[in-house]
This record gives structure tokens, sequence and C-alpha cells, in this order.
């Protein structure tokens, strides 16, 4: 499948900032079952895009602009070629052992709910068959509801909700499967619909679990399956704040407002169309 992806996030402010720095986690790596055919990223500001690696291996850009910053615009632009590998990773870069994904974090913590819903789907001797009926569950009994979450919502607050966005999914499912000694992470990226949707208001989130014999294997909480070829991988970290699109500082700017626009779709529909 090839999907087009744009993705813009604009930075308003009521008193213009007087600098600002952000790193930038918005470019996809290649690995089987993805190919990164084109990307691009612009800042409407002066200022130079200087590319890193984190400790992650995710691919990340910084840069920083002195103002007055009345406005700032990060738009990506890309074409992205995927297939199908039923939600397991294969030649993605690997920095840590999966051990590492079994550290917590405050985003991540298991409280004695979260505890105990994770110890009644666990199968010890079947650690694939636990992590699909945490997948399962989690998809029947947590509600997608964009109001009452927001970027610190912890694992164990949206549990309490049954209720979140993609990122609580993820958190959650993360936490449960780290309770039970299952390493586990935190992915960013960007999903195409099946309902024909294409606008959307943000990208997407999901978890990796590790599983012996098979490596790190996606599961999509929120949409209740593991990652197909509609998924496109960016970054993964140990949480939300490890994999952010986007992070950084200012100086001034109060009376920030922040729009996001993101668009989705198949190429080749995109060809038929005009």
């Amino acid at each position: 499948m090839r999907i087009r992806i744009a993705h813009e996030t604009t930075y308003s402010y009521a008193v213009p900032a007087r600098s600002v720095i952000q790193t930038l986690r918005l470019t996809p790596r290649n690995y089987e079952g993805q190919h990164v055919s084109n990307w691009r990223i612009d800042v409407d500001q002066d200022c130079r895009l200087d590319a890193h690696e984190d400790a992650f291996g995710n691919i990340t850009h910084t840069f920083s602009c002195t103002g007055p910053v009345q406005t700032l615009t990060v738009r990506v632009d890309g074409l992205v070629e995927t297939s199908d590998t039923a939600g397991v990773v294969r030649g993605a870069i690997e920095r840590f052992p999966p051990g590492l994904y079994l550290r917590g974090t405050d985003l991540t913590t298991a409280d004695a709910d979260i505890r105990a819903y994770a110890e009644a789907r666990h199968q010890p001797s079947d650690r694939l068959s636990t992590l699909h009926a945490l997948l399962d569950d989690l998809a029947r009994d947590i509600t997608f509801d964009k109001d009452p979450t927001h970027s610190a919502t912890t694992a164990a607050e949206a549990f309490a909700l049954r209720r979140g966005v993609c990122q609580d999914f993820a958190h959650i499912f993360i936490a449960a499967a780290r309770h039970l000694n299952i390493p586990a992470r935190y992915v960013g990226g960007y999903f195409l619909h099946d309902d024909g949707t294409v606008d959307q208001e943000a990208g997407h989130a999901w978890a990796e679990a590790h599983v012996e014999g098979l490596g790190w294997v996606g599961f999509d909480a929120a949409n209740g399956l593991c990652p197909t070829e509609q998924h496109i991988r960016i970054a993964c970290g140990l949480d939300y704040l490890n994999a952010a699109p986007i992070r950084g500082s200012r100086h001034g700017g109060e009376g920030e407002f922040l729009t996001v626009k993101v668009m989705v779709d198949q190429a080749s529909r995109q060809v038929q169309v005009q």
C-alpha cells in the first residue's frame, strides 16, 4: 500500500516568543514492511534543521529560532510504501535489549486496578495469547474519547476513567504488560482508517511487546488489532515522552495556541481523484 502523509502543526502566541527550541520526531525509518519513498520537513522560520538519532534509534531533527515569533508552523509531507507483517517488527534499529522496556515510567505505572486486570488475563505458558487477551479486552472495555484526557494523563488515570485516546490505550497496555514481566514500549506514527476518514486531528499511537521466538509485535488497542499495512511507524520509546512528535521550549510566547492538521490517505486514491 502507498500512503501519503501531510502533517501540519502551528503554534500561535498572543505575545510573540523571544526564542523557540524544538526537537522533532517526525521521520520514519525503513524496515521490513515499511519503505519511505520520500519525506520532507519544512519550518516556516529562518532556522536550520539538524538531524540526529536519539537513544532509541529514532530519527530526530532539532532547530532553534530567535524572535519575535508570532506564529510557527512545522509541515511534514511524505509517501510511504507498506505491507502487512501481521504486526511483527523486523529490521528495525534496536539500541537496547528487550529487558530495558520493563522499566516503569510515571505515565506507565500500573496501579492496583491495572495489575488485577493484567493478572486476570495472564497465561503464564503463552505470552502471545496473554497479549492478545489484553488487546481484545482493552478495546472492548475502554471507550475512545478525546475529551477527558491530555498528554500528561497517566495509564492509571485513564484506566480509572475507562476512557481516553490512542496514547492512553497504549500506556494502559504497556503498564499491564510490564506488570506481567513482558517488555513493552510505546510507538508513535500514523494510521489509515478503513472508513475513508482522511483528515485527522493528530497522529496515532500503539504499543509493541516482546515475544520470544517472534521478537517485537505491535498491539493497537485503540483499534483492537495488530498493526497492518495501514500503520506507519515513526518513533518508539518507554512512553509518549520518548516518542512525542514535537517537544521543545520557548522564552516568552505567553498565550500559546496550538492547531494540528493531519491527512493520511492512499496515494493511488489521490491520483484517481485528480
